[in-house]
């Protein structure tokens, strides 16, 4: 490593305000400003996207129409015909973390996925919609799913307890699963790239020296695009399986 040069691989992840500050004390930062970018690609792609309402689609509609019946589909296959009163939400979350996720992989751009604030927050608001549904459809009975039927009542204790951290882990799991994936990946381009920089200094060795870094950020690029898309699809069939539970109670 030449002297004088250091690597930030986490000062990417910092926030600073893009539009100054908001009322008192709130600041409108870079990961606000890439929420209302990717909400509003979003109302765009299904506006624009599906005005046409072509028998022969174009693309613009033909993606629209793709993403909402992949996750339309994924609805009804992992919660049953109930599913389709939580498409929405759903789809929703899914175009939520993808742009999210997708946007974060250009230059100069912000991954707010990457931060665990963001994440754990849509991760609790599953898990609250998931028990709101459970309670709405079950009532007190939804309590006995820490319970499973069958089970030795001498167990009951420790069958309970288990059970609730279970449960009570759900949006910790799905919190940092996202935040960590993303994570990792920025911080491995961004250790490459310092690479392939510092290299460039040392002459026509450097040059040769620093393709290695390239092809392996080139390659993690491809690799990170399958990430950003799997990791929104199980964020979402996660989501599915939870309210699959609340609805059927097992």
């Amino acid at each position: 490593m030449a002297a004088g040069h250091t690597i930030d691989a986490l000062g990417q992840f910092e926030l600073h305000s893009v539009l100054g500050p908001v009322g008192a004390s709130v600041g409108f930062s870079e990961s606000t400003f890439m929420m209302v970018v990717s909400s509003a690609l979003t109302l765009i792609l299904l506006g624009v996207g599906m005005s046409a309402k072509a028998v022969v689609p174009g693309r613009l509609q033909a993606l629209a129409e793709m993403l909402y019946d992949f996750v339309y589909k994924m609805c009804i296959e992992q919660i049953g015909e109930e599913g389709k009163k939580f498409f929405p939400f759903i789809f929703t979350l899914f175009m939520f973390i993808l742009l999210g996720n997708l946007l974060g992989l250009l230059p100069f751009s912000f991954t707010y996925t990457s931060h665990i604030a963001v994440t754990f927050s849509l991760a609790a608001l599953v898990i609250v919609l998931v028990t709101a549904v459970a309670l709405a459809i079950h009532g007190w009975h939804f309590f006995s799913y820490f319970f499973p039927a069958g089970a030795p009542i001498a167990l009951s204790p420790l069958i309970v307890t288990v059970e609730i951290i279970s449960y009570l882990s759900r949006p910790v799991s799905l919190s940092i699963r996202l935040f960590a994936n993303m994570v990792a990946g920025h911080v491995m381009f961004e250790v490459f790239a310092s690479f392939i920089v510092m290299m460039a200094g040392a002459g026509v060795v450097g040059y040769l020296g620093g393709i290695g870094p390239l092809a392996l950020n080139v390659i993690l690029m491809g690799f990170e695009l399958l990430v950003a898309c799997l990791q929104a699809y199980v964020f979402a069939v996660l989501t599915c399986i939870y309210l699959h539970d609340a609805v059927h109670l097992h």
